[in-house]
C-alpha cells in the first residue's frame, strides 16, 4: 500500500513540476505577446462538464466555477452548445455563464430552433456559431449546405448581426460551400475538422489539403476562420501551423478527456502551447 501511495505522490509531483516548467514561458507569451507570434484563441467547450454534472443531479462539478477556472488557466473563450433536450448545457446555464465569462462567450447550436434564437438574442454573446443539427443529434457531424440554404442563412445571420453579435457558420472544407458562405453575410466560418482528425495519422499532408484550400477561398472573400471537432494534442499543432490566420479553435471532448489525466490547468496550458506556431 505504501509503494502504491508513494507512486501516486511521485506522479503528481512530476506533473506539477512539468506544469511549473511550461507555465512561465507560456504566461509571458500570453500577457506580453511578441509581435511575431500569432496566437490562435482557444475556446474551451464545457458541454462535457455539464454532462457529468447532469449524470448525478445536483451541481457537482460546478459548471460556473469550471468556466471561471478555464479562463483563469489561460483559455481565451468559453463555448457552449445547448440542445433542445438540455442533456448537457441547460438553457439556464447560458444565462448564468453570461454573467461571469470575461473573455469571449461563444454559443453554438441549431438556429432552426426558435428557442435557440431567443436564447442567443437574450444573452448577446460575443459570437454565435450556427450549426445545422437535427433534433436528437448526438454531436455535430456536418456543415451547412450554404448553396441550398443561402437565403435562410442570409436572413438568420442578419437577425444576429443586427443585435451586434459576431456570426460564424459551420461548414465542411468544400470550396463550393465556402464560396457560398461568403455571400451569406457571415463574419466567419468554422471549419468542421472531423475528416482532418480521422485522416491525420494516415497522411497529414493529404488530410490538411482541403482545409488549406478552403481557408484561402474564405480569406480571399474576407471571412475569418474558426475550426473545431476532434482536434486534440496530437493533431492541433500541425493544423494551426498550416492554416495561417486561424482565429479560433473550439475544443471540448478531447480537452476534458485529457484533463482527467493531466489536470485541467495543465491541459489548457498544453493546448495553448500547440497553438503557438
Amino acid at each position: 500500500m505504501f509503494d502504491f501511495e508513494f507512486s501516486i505522490y511521485m506522479f503528481a509531483f512530476e506533473v506539477h513540476n512539468y506544469k511549473l516548467q511550461i507555465n512561465p514561458k507560456l504566461t509571458s507569451e500570453i500577457e506580453h505577446p511578441k509581435s511575431e507570434i500569432k496566437m490562435t484563441r482557444l475556446s474551451v467547450n464545457i458541454n462535457k462538464i455539464a454532462t457529468l454534472r447532469n449524470s448525478r443531479g445536483g451541481n457537482n462539478p460546478n459548471l460556473i466555477q469550471v468556466a471561471k477556472d478555464c479562463e483563469r488557466f489561460g483559455a481565451q473563450g468559453i463555448t457552449v452548445h445547448p440542445r433542445p433536450d438540455e442533456r448537457h448545457i441547460r438553457y439556464n446555464d447560458v444565462f448564468e455563464l453570461k454573467k461571469i465569462v470575461t473573455t469571449e462567450f461563444n454559443i453554438e447550436g441549431n438556429c432552426q430552433e426558435q428557442k435557440f434564437i431567443d436564447l442567443v438574442l437574450a444573452n448577446k454573446p460575443e459570437q454565435v456559431t450556427l450549426v445545422p443539427d437535427v433534433l436528437g443529434q448526438i454531436t455535430s457531424n456536418h456543415g451547412w449546405d450554404t448553396i441550398a440554404n443561402q437565403q435562410y442563412l442570409k436572413d438568420i445571420i442578419a437577425v444576429f448581426k443586427a443585435a451586434g453579435i459576431r456570426v460564424s457558420i459551420f461548414v465542411d472544407p468544400d470550396p463550393k460551400m465556402v464560396e457560398a458562405a461568403a455571400t451569406t453575410g457571415t463574419d466567419r466560418i468554422e471549419l468542421y475538422t472531423e475528416a482532418y482528425a480521422h485522416q491525420y495519422h494516415q497522411g497529414k499532408e493529404a488530410a490538411i489539403a482541403p482545409y488549406i484550400k478552403s481557408t484561402q477561398i474564405a480569406q480571399k472573400n474576407g471571412l475569418g476562420i474558426n475550426a473545431g471537432h476532434d482536434l486534440d494534442l496530437h493533431n492541433l499543432k500541425y493544423f494551426a501551423k498550416n492554416i495561417p490566420g486561424l482565429d479560433e479553435v473550439s475544443i471540448g471532448h478531447a480537452l476534458i478527456s485529457d484533463a482527467l489525466y493531466y489536470g485541467l490547468e495543465n491541459t489548457i496550458q498544453m493546448y495553448l502551447r500547440q497553438l503557438t506556431v
